[in-house]
């Protein structure tokens, strides 16, 4: 099934589930919050976002607040997840600060740069998981664990450690990659990811690299070269 989105170029990656805060200040993005606004009572109020693979979230514009053909072009990643407008506060420039929470993945399978003031795409609705899944189960008490103890290395208090993480898996896997400090690449691949425990597994191996990364650093005054590369296999 596919759909026709408003689309947001940004230089992080959205998950379900997850809040996103903008502030909107450039004239295509206020016409695409003043649409979204405009449109009628039960209407889906959301648009695509979609993370930068190369160029700048901030175009030049022409006549009407359209972006300049070929100037500041962006090129997006192929997988992103849709923003639905929840709060939206006009503001004295006529920008808007708004609240957004993440909804669904789609893989974007066209872009339209000149049909509206802002980008649009054909987009295609990604599976969900659905149903139990033993597998993901276990993974996410693994993942908890290990999530935890990465926790500890990166914050000071340690209530913050505490706190209660999601028991659904697919819930927890996308918490987990939207707060661990991870690239955007990295994000981006787990988003990118249809199946919960494939998704987890790989978390799994990234907080485990991180994990170390960060017990090392603590532990000898590593060169910062040396961290940024993996260790060549023996």
């Amino acid at each position: 099934m596919t759909a026709r989105l408003p689309v947001f170029p940004l230089a992080t990656v959205l998950f379900p589930g997850l809040v996103l805060p903008l502030h909107i200040f450039e004239e295509r993005y206020r016409a695409l919050v003043r649409h979204l606004v405009g449109l009628p009572e039960g209407a889906p109020r959301e648009f695509g976002v979609v993370a930068i693979q190369a160029g700048w979230e901030v175009a030049p514009t022409g006549p009407g607040g359209r972006p300049t053909p070929s100037v500041g072009a962006v090129t997006l990643h192929e997988v992103g997840c849709t923003a639905e407008l929840r709060q939206v506060t006009e503001l004295a420039d006529g920008g808007f600060d708004i609240v957004t929470v993440g909804r669904r993945r789609f893989r974007v399978t066209e872009v339209d740069e000149r049909s509206e003031p802002y980008l649009t795409a054909e987009v295609e609705w990604l599976p969900e998981p659905g149903g139990p899944d033993d597998m993901a189960d276990l993974l996410a008490a693994r993942v908890i664990a290990v999530f935890r103890q990465y926790l500890g290395l990166i914050r000071s208090d340690p209530e913050e450690i505490s706190e209660q993480l999601p028991e659904d898996p697919t819930v927890l896997s996308h918490l987990v990659a939207a707060t661990a400090a991870l690239t955007v690449d990295d994000r981006q691949r787990l988003l990118a990811i249809d199946d919960t425990a494939a998704r987890l597994r790989a978390e799994l191996r990234l907080l485990n690299r991180e994990a170390a990364l960060l017990r090392q650093v603590r532990a000898v005054p590593v060169p910062l070269a040396e961290l940024a590369s993996p260790p060549t296999p023996n």
